[in-house]
């Protein structure tokens, strides 16, 4: 991992946002590319992690930066996955953001998943005696 480069506030190209959205197949995001990269653009805080010139992973927060993020998106390409990225991509908006009382996020439900984010500090709703509800379109 000596090699990735975190950079903050950097936002990728469209051609690079849909090469990474594609490949860990989170194809929901890029059916409607213009979307994609608005959504990019007017988030609250995002960091990338490269590999030279190569994306290679992204998280991104939403929210007011004041009382509430809501870590929208992390993801790393799969052949970039268990480096340590992702954990360090987490620490660090998890460590810009300590003094926020509500740090939401959402992911499916897998023994990968949830180990990823217990071992990074995260608990779930369900720890707090607390609820979750979505509304999907």
């Amino acid at each position: 991992m000596n090699k990735i480069i975190i950079k903050e506030d950097v936002m990728p190209s469209t051609e690079e946002l849909l090469y990474l959205y594609n490949d860990v197949e989170w194809h929901a995001y890029t059916a409607d590319k213009i979307n994609l990269k608005k959504a990019i653009d007017n988030s609250l805080k995002v960091v990338t992690a490269w590999d030279d010139e190569k994306l290679v992973g992204l998280i991104r927060v939403v929210g007011d930066g004041h009382t509430i993020i809501y870590i929208q998106d992390i993801l790393i390409l799969k052949s970039y996955q268990e480096q340590g990225i992702g954990s360090k991509l987490l620490k660090l908006i998890l460590k810009k953001y300590k003094s926020i009382c509500q740090i939401v996020l959402m992911t499916e439900q897998t023994e990968k998943t949830v180990g990823f984010y217990q071992k990074n500090g995260m608990a779930k709703v369900d720890d707090y005696n607390g609820v979750a509800f979505v509304k999907y379109n």
